[in-house]
């Protein structure tokens, strides 16, 4: 009893510090690392506020045809069901002191929060609560996670909900099968993940090892597994039938699975497992912890469950190899199978190794795990910096000038960052004559660090405003 209250103390100040770690820069304005992907995201959410709740008709700011390659003069957003968007706006509208940008953050550090919860218990049922508290430590701790943890993405609440599928599902599983409302959460909760990320199908193989152990060699026979397995996909289906009435809104995608046939070269191999997993995320030193999680013989009561998890992730590794490669947020969904083995390495580096070499062995624990933090955090802390302080800046002065309803052309090099700090709707390029984009309804041209050819502009349009870091053109009013 004295042991459970012990852990369970030390598993509410992890919980709680990782969400003191996740404030850090929580009001940062939407200029940091990915930028443009946390503007998309927060954009929906914003039009919700000022255009009207459409959660089954999402708009983000972006009028151009850059992402599609179909004019979206509509500025459809038709990407995974907006239900991230949709918390954080139940969230701003209940406590309106909160911006929506701090909402939004405040449901990705809330989700990861409950990836805590969820790998405890699945952890502790299996391998005991050291176990569980060392692995709940990796992911509440490293600067990988605790960054992507903050940032204005859905990927963390479906990492949460896929857990929290398996975790209910594990419930079901037990020898109680009586227990109906435990595999009614589990389908919930993969819905939603489904809705909220696909992808987060391959985080979802525990499930299917489950049903094997639950119903045994002829489970996909089962009228379970049929009613899980379509109860689960009905509504992702759903949406995806959908959302194609609205091409014009559905970003190209096909580039992301092997895009220049990147899959299984050297150079895939070194960024995921070299530069993404063993400098960015574990920073290096982590490496030994995982690779140790790895070679140690699994007790079989695990069942095979957490090797099932491993396999998914892997899975969708290659499966998405370009989009892998290409964006290092495509791995916050390796992070709970690289959390259980890497909290596994580090556990039995403190516990179960004996013998003359225990407590050097638990110095080089130690000292590893705090280089592993603070190596990552070397990568990762340029991720919280505002490169480019000029378009928050430029964006303030449009938003005070211009009418709410105008246009805005906001060339940075087709990132929707600069776009978003207008509060704008508009285009983050500009990809035609200025002219033509005149006659799409564009009312102003703002450009930062102006030079001398923005600045020749001046002799065909007006100048709302002209500073040193930008200058604003009103493209209705001649000079």
């Amino acid at each position: 009893m004295l042991r459970k209250k012990i852990s369970i103390g030390i598993l509410a100040l992890i919980i709680f510090l990782s969400f003191v770690v996740r404030l850090y820069k929580l009001d940062n304005p939407i200029a940091d690392w990915h930028s443009w992907r946390q503007a998309d995201t927060a954009a929906v959410a914003r039009n919700f506020i000022k255009n009207g709740f459409s959660p089954f008709i999402p708009h983000y700011d972006d009028l151009s045809n850059i992402q599609s390659g179909k004019e979206n003069p509509n500025g459809y957003r038709m990407v995974e069901f907006p239900l991230y968007q949709i918390l954080g706006f139940f969230l701003h509208q209940s406590i309106p002191v909160l911006t929506i940008e701090i909402s939004l953050r405040l449901i990705s550090i809330f989700s990861s929060l409950l990836i805590i919860v969820f790998l405890f218990l699945l952890i502790h049922k299996y391998c005991g609560s050291l176990q569980a508290l060392c692995v709940v430590f990796v992911f509440g701790f490293l600067p990988y996670s605790v960054y992507y943890s903050r940032a204005i993405l859905p990927e963390m609440l479906s990492v949460s909900l896929a857990m929290g599928g398996i975790y209910f599902f594990d419930k079901f599983a037990e020898k109680d099968k009586s227990k109906i409302l435990y595999f009614i959460l589990s389908i919930i909760f993969s819905q939603c993940s489904l809705l909220v990320k696909p992808v987060s199908v391959f985080l979802l193989l525990p499930v299917l090892y489950l049903f094997w152990k639950f119903k045994g060699p002829r489970f996909l026979l089962s009228k379970e597994f049929y009613i899980y397995s379509v109860l689960s996909l009905v509504p992702f289906i759903a949406w995806r039938v959908w959302i194609n009435k609205f091409p014009e809104g559905i970003p190209a995608y096909d580039w992301l699975l092997n895009g220049g046939n990147i899959r299984f070269t050297p150079a895939f191999f070194r960024w995921i497992i070299a530069e993404r997993i063993g400098k960015l995320i574990l920073g290096y030193t982590g490496m030994f912890f995982l690779l140790l999680g790895f070679t140690l013989q699994s007790d079989k009561k695990q069942n095979y469950i957490f090797s099932s998890l491993l396999i998914g992730s892997i899975l969708y590794v290659f499966v998405f190899a370009r989009g892998n490669v290409q964006h290092d947020y495509y791995q916050i969904l390796l992070l709970p199978a690289i959390s259980i083995y890497a909290g596994k390495g580090i556990e039995f580096l403190f516990s179960k190794v004996s013998g003359i070499n225990r407590k050097i062995a638990f110095l080089v624990g130690i000292a590893s795990v705090i280089l592993m933090i603070l190596l990552s955090w070397y990568e990762v802390r340029g991720y919280y910096w505002i490169n480019h302080p000029e378009i928050i800046e430029a964006g303030k002065r449009v938003d005070l000038l211009t009418s709410k309803n105008s246009k805005v052309i906001a060339p940075y090099i087709g990132d929707t960052a600069f776009l978003y700090q207008t509060n704008r709707s508009g285009w983050p390029v500009v990809n035609k004559p200025i002219s033509e984009m005149v006659r799409d309804g564009a009312d102003y041209l703002v450009i930062v660090n102006p030079d001398q050819d923005a600045l020749n502009l001046q002799t065909t349009y007006a100048v709302l405003e002209k500073k040193d870091s930008y200058i604003i053109y009103d493209l209705k009013k001649l000079p």
